[in-house]
């Protein structure tokens, strides 16, 4: 069995550390060989100095000597956006594990690509800005695109059970397999979601939520970004996105339950009612894993789950006009082109606002819609064309951040 040669972007995260972990945790099947950072320079370098991969990128290039200087050998060093494609880029490895918050993940994603690297996708946000694209370039590549979000990578894995459909960019990516989820045999493809702090909140009591609460996520621990975008449920409805173009689903056949206990990490309801699930700890190791041994099943010293302990698996249905979220997401995923890139960025402009306490919570998702509404969208839209609807997005969010809903 082959050891997978990875680089990771975005490796002093939570996905980051994880990945790590799991590298210490398989060192036969998985050889860390590239990390990039953008600002933390002692963690990354700590982090170097632990696995000494051959190459290291930190986008603040006013950090790199720093860098150097923490380091206990001499690896090679890549910095600014363009090292982060560099490193994307690097002979030895096999795969790139894509783990940058936002939007920076975009461009060494499609280098990787490029470049004839399979990619694990933690970054949802390059999927939902150019997921048309980025699946594209990969069929032409010959390269597999894996999942490394739990819902995705457990979507993954029931599809893979229900008939070998789990893997667009799989073994038969060079042919003209129609990798499309048919109707006559996937019903629903359904994202579970902790539903956040906030899930039994009133909505009369959103005005007053602060940063801090918002941030005490019940179950994951993950970046600032991410926590706010689950309590907003603007992290599942990306989700949404991200399988539509994962799995060449539509949208009407996406759906999101509340799972509190996040055990059940997705389903899919095939055409005959049966229904599979993925159930494991909630820990990311899980999917990294597997995005990295697929199709292999690897022992590891993951915890398993003791079914006598776990008492209940609750679900219900989301609050969809308490967490507009999750309408707004599925508007711009039917319509794509350029909305699904500008719906995104208007949200990362929102969380900044709300974490700085510029704007009430309410006004994440408020503001949100209102540079939605005033977009033009583009249809079938060049890179340049995103990335334009993207700039476009944030100064029209910037500007109106202090204006009333």
């Amino acid at each position: 069995m082959k050891r997978k040669r990875v680089v990771v972007l975005g490796a002093t995260g939570s996905i980051g550390e994880s990945a790590l972990k799991v590298a210490r945790d398989i060192p036969e099947r998985m050889e860390i060989v590239g990390l990039a950072a953008k600002n933390n320079a002692r963690k990354l370098a700590a982090q170097a100095n632990l696995v000494r991969p051959e190459a290291l990128c930190l986008v603040d290039q006013d950090k790199v000597a720093e860098l150097r200087a923490a380091l206990e050998y001499q690896p090679k060093i890549f910095s600014g956006e363009s090292g982060l494609q560099e490193i994307a880029c690097l002979t030895n490895a096999d795969m790139v594990l894509v783990a940058v918050v936002g939007t920076g993940g975009l461009r060494p994603a499609l280098a990787a690509i490029e470049a004839g690297k399979d990619l694990a996708v933690a970054s949802k946000e390059i999927l939902v800005m150019a997921g048309e694209i980025v699946m594209r370039e990969a069929r032409v590549k010959g390269v597999r695109v894996l999942p490394v979000d739990s819902e995705h990578n457990a979507i993954f894995q029931c599809l893979e059970s229900g008939r070998g459909l789990g893997a667009p960019m799989g073994d038969e990516a060079t042919t003209d397999r129609d990798t499309k989820v048919p109707p006559t045999l996937v019903r629903r493809i359904i994202l579970t979601a902790s539903g956040g702090p906030f899930r039994d909140t009133p909505n009369e009591q959103f005005a007053a939520i602060t940063p801090e609460q918002a941030l005490r996520h019940p179950t994951w621990n993950m970046g600032p970004k991410i926590t706010i975008d689950s309590a907003t449920l603007f992290n599942k409805g990306l989700e949404m996105i991200e399988a539509h173009w994962l799995f060449d689903v539509e949208m009407a056949r996406v759906e999101v339950i509340i799972h509190p206990q996040s055990i059940v990490h997705s389903m899919v309801e095939f055409a005959d009612g049966s229904v599979l699930a993925q159930l494991s700890h909630s820990d990311m190791c899980f999917p990294i894993q597997y995005a990295v041994t697929w199709p292999d099943r690897v022992a590891n010293s993951l915890p398993p789950l003791d079914f006598a302990k776990l008492r209940q698996l609750d679900f219900a249905a989301p609050r969809r006009e308490d967490f507009p979220a999750l309408d707004l997401a599925r508007r711009s995923g039917e319509a794509g082109g350029t909305l699904p890139a500008v719906m995104n960025a208007a949200n990362e402009v929102a969380v900044s606002a709300f974490l700085d306490r510029r704007i009430a919570f309410p006004r994440i998702w408020q503001l949100v819609e209102q540079v939605m509404n005033r977009h033009a969208s583009v249809a079938k839209p060049t890179l340049d064309a995103i990335l334009d609807a993207d700039r476009w997005a944030r100064e029209t969010a910037v500007a109106l951040t202090d204006q009333p809903a």
